[in-house]
């Protein structure tokens, strides 16, 4: 980006570059604003660099996947009292776009400033998209780099066909993939001592052993 910067900054043609932009963004916002009264809490709907993208219903897969990771999620984050877990229509509003990941999770230090009438959020301490066929290269593309560049601090992209779980950790403002796999271990970043089998994610026995798991860990304390 700096490289895309200091060029423009050298071209005789910046002031005009400017003004296009500007007039971009400005209608962009107008696009943006009708988008907020275009949508209601019975669609899944985002707007991405000027797009109103409305989503098909998802697969039995992706929703059992969705389902069952938010579940040892939100269990965990309510025993240590953590902080807030969204999930699928929780709407994030980022600098230019608007998106609703499958889970997200919010410190409790940023989760205190919510309302209970609070409708868009701010970007997440932690991100986890369910990829499908139209969504995978938005998952990998505009959403990686917009996370990034917001500090989301941990991004998992997971695949329901393949069961395979993709961790990626923010270090100094890029993020590196810790993990890509479809069995063991992974360790949570924002949240501590949380620990899932991988197998946890995508099998509905596993994940009730792992849920037993925490509660029984819980208990001890």
């Amino acid at each position: 980006m700096e490289a895309i910067l200091e060029k423009l900054l050298q071209s005789p043609k910046l002031a005009l570059y400017v003004e296009r932009l500007e007039k971009a963004l400005a209608d962009e916002k107008q696009r943006r604003m009708a988008f907020y009264d275009f949508i209601d809490e019975n669609m899944k709907a985002e707007f991405i660099n000027g797009e109103i993208l409305v989503h098909s219903p998802v697969a039995k897969r992706h929703n059992a996947v969705t389902g069952m990771l938010y579940r040892l999620i939100s269990t965990y984050a309510a025993l240590h009292d953590a902080g807030f877990v969204g999930i699928e229509k929780i709407m994030i509003s980022l600098t230019r776009n608007d998106y609703e990941p499958d889970i997200c999770f919010f410190s409790k230090e940023k989760a205190a400033a919510f309302t209970e009438d609070q409708k868009l959020f701010p970007a997440p301490d932690w991100v986890v998209e369910v990829l499908s066929r139209s969504t995978e290269k938005m998952d990998r593309g505009v959403k990686f780099q917009d996370y990034e560049a917001h500090g989301v601090r941990e991004y998992w992209i997971i695949d329901p066909e393949a069961e395979i779980v993709e961790q990626y950790v923010l270090e100094d403002n890029n993020y590196q993939l810790v993990l890509k796999s479809n069995n063991g271990t992974v360790a949570g970043h924002v949240l501590p001592g949380f620990l899932v089998p991988v197998r946890a994610i995508f099998d509905e026995k596993a994940n009730m052993q792992a849920l037993t798991e925490l509660l029984r860990g819980s208990a001890q304390y």
